[in-house]
């Protein structure tokens, strides 16, 4: 952790390219900087865009690690520096597309360096195998969707020290695959979307130490024992069974099968040791029994999102729930009388998503009593945070009073539901909230006046809210507020988002109308008592705006009486009526 003292040294360092010159000149090299600090000095050039290929020859003798992954200017010029560095160890290069199999001829011999990525590097060929060959060293090697061929990866081979390998995305042969029985040392290999079969997969046993294995989107059905595996991802795979039934069984930690057809999936865990699965990923799945996870009783994260899951699965999820913490059921058919029956069952439950499921405001009192609750999805839903007291004096019960209960909620997201600003009122008694996310055409300005209470709120969306300029002029953000989304919000103005950000610096505004802004540079004069006493009394007569500081029971928000088409009719009538009377007064 760098200490204020440095972080300001290193600020002053890279302030701009007159200060880096100043110490360049003076710095021929740095090589009595701690690595840690030449690394983070070397950051922060290349974030301010003060880093160019023959200022790295400064920190030849002090980076044992550079991250240059996804900088478009990288070439083999600067591969030429980085070659030159002595006690290089890792060196992240991905998404670099201007890196080709010459630019690769620079690390040659480099004895030091144990760790390389060119995942999606495209130009990078079986040429460039040739010269990674040179580094014997090599431990972790990513070469995923590059232009390497399957007698490329049967090249490595001669990498005998390898421990990660990530194919991802090549076309690795089984014949490739028997090649590569050399390196005995691997334990993580990447195979998603390659070529290998069954007859390849086979040879996976001559890995002995091999604990991660990536076969998605393979045609690889099943697996012979692998003793030593912990995470396996089978995903958008036809899976008959998992492992064939000879020696101890898979003591497995997580496994992914994410829109995998399995043809039996009591089967298919036969031969898992799944007492000791702590991760299972079923999304996508079809089958419609899931009596299996009774035995899964130390899962802690569970993704069941987008299966055939119903009310009548979930007791099997009941039955384990001790431990889970994540649990994603988005997507399915699980209503709030499946959300009860997890009622008392999920003590540490710390994630719930349920996106798109037909629950209702009932499920919110049975989520208000899971205690450990940290994240909350409850977007595309029945649940309105309204619910209607019959009597003799009907009236509505804001259902989301019942979360004052979560102690620990940190997020919550109620994108495209049928909520009010009145719903939203309870929101702001929930003192640990740092993330909240709203999408509602039935939203107003009232609802920015609620949340401006909620005091650690960092990230806040009101998209597709009936926001007017009165409403963000009049919102005065909580102070922790990083991330104001008003996306969608089409009743808002330039003028009144660029007033915005100028007044709120420290608050990134999201808007159609402020993305291609620079805020930095806005300068407005602020308007005069009198226009904006005009102006007040122009949308008191054109009863379009309302402030926001009225309270619920004699808040009033007139647009609602208009449809969207009669609201932009107004606006683009009031538009002309100020146009007219400008040139009439000139």
């Amino acid at each position: 952790m760098e200490s204020l003292l440095v972080r300001i040294c290193i600020e002053a360092a890279t302030e701009s390219a007159a200060a880096v010159e100043k110490w360049r000149r003076q710095k021929r090299t740095l090589e009595r900087m701690p690595s840690h600090l030449s690394e983070a000095l070397l950051r922060h050039l290349l974030q301010r865009r003060l880093l160019f290929p023959s200022l790295l020859e400064v920190f030849k003798y002090s980076i044992e690690e550079i991250d240059l992954r996804g900088e478009s200017c990288v070439d083999a010029e600067w591969m030429a520096y980085l070659g030159a560095f002595q006690y290089l160890r890792s060196m992240i290069l991905a998404d670099c597309h201007r890196i080709n199999n010459s630019a690769l001829w620079n690390i040659t011999g480099m004895t030091n360096l144990k760790e390389v990525d060119l995942s999606r590097c495209s130009k990078i060929t079986d040429a460039g195998i040739g010269h990674l060959l040179s580094v014997p060293a090599l431990e972790k090697l990513c070469i995923s969707e590059t232009g390497v061929t399957a007698d490329g990866v049967a090249a490595l081979a001669s990498l005998t020290n390898l421990l990660i390998l990530d194919l991802g995305g090549l076309p690795v042969t089984d014949s490739a695959m028997s090649s590569l029985q050399a390196l005995t040392k691997l334990q993580h290999l990447d195979l998603w979307g390659s070529e290998v079969s069954n007859e390849g997969a086979v040879l996976l046993k001559m890995f002995p130490s091999l604990s991660f294995l990536n076969l998605a989107w393979t045609s690889v059905t099943n697996l012979p024992n692998l003793s030593s595996l912990a995470y396996l991802n089978m995903s958008n795979c036809t899976i008959r069974s998992l492992f064939e039934g000879v020696g101890h069984k898979a003591r497995m930690k997580e496994v992914m099968l994410s829109g995998a057809a399995i043809t039996d999936v009591s089967e298919a865990f036969r031969y898992v040791e799944t007492s000791r699965l702590h991760f299972l990923d079923l999304s996508y799945s079809s089958h419609q029994s899931f009596s299996f996870l009774r035995s899964m009783n130390a899962l802690t994260d569970l993704n069941l999102s987008d299966s055939a899951l119903t009310d009548e699965s979930v007791e099997h999820i009941a039955c384990i729930g001790t431990n889970i913490r994540y649990l994603n059921l988005s997507n399915t058919k699980v209503s709030s009388d499946g959300i009860g029956a997890l009622f008392g069952h999920v003590p540490n439950l710390k994630t719930l998503l349920l996106s798109g499921t037909p629950i209702d405001d009932t499920a919110v009192s049975y989520i208000s009593m899971m205690p450990s609750l940290k994240v909350i999805n409850l977007s595309r839903t029945n649940v309105k945070g309204l619910i209607h007291q019959e009597g003799d004096s009907p009236h509505d019960v804001s259902s989301f009073s019942a979360l004052k209960n979560l102690s620990h909620l940190e997020k919550l997201e109620l994108e495209e539901v049928n909520i009010t600003d009145a719903a939203l009122f309870p929101l702001m008694n929930l003192d640990k909230l740092i993330y909240l996310s709203l999408r509602s055409v039935s939203l107003t300005d009232a609802s920015l006046y609620h949340i401006s209470s909620a005091p650690k709120l960092i990230h806040l969306g009101v998209r597709d809210a009936v926001l007017t300029d009165g409403g963000l002029d009049s919102f005065i953000p909580p102070p922790a507020m990083e991330i104001l989304d008003i996306r969608g919000c089409w009743l808002l103005t330039k003028d009144v988002i660029l007033r915005f950000c100028h007044n709120h610096p420290q608050v990134d505004v999201r808007h159609e109308l402020a993305e291609a802004l620079d805020k930095r540079n806005f300068h407005y004069s602020s308007p005069s008592r009198g226009t904006m006493r005009t102006s007040q009394q122009k949308h008191k007569q054109g009863k379009l705006s309302v402030s926001p500081h009225r309270s619920d029971d004699i808040f009033l928000d007139q647009r609602l009486r208009y449809t969207r088409e009669e609201l932009l009719a107004l606006q683009f009538s009031s538009a002309a009526f100020s146009t007219s009377t400008h040139y009439q007064g000139n």
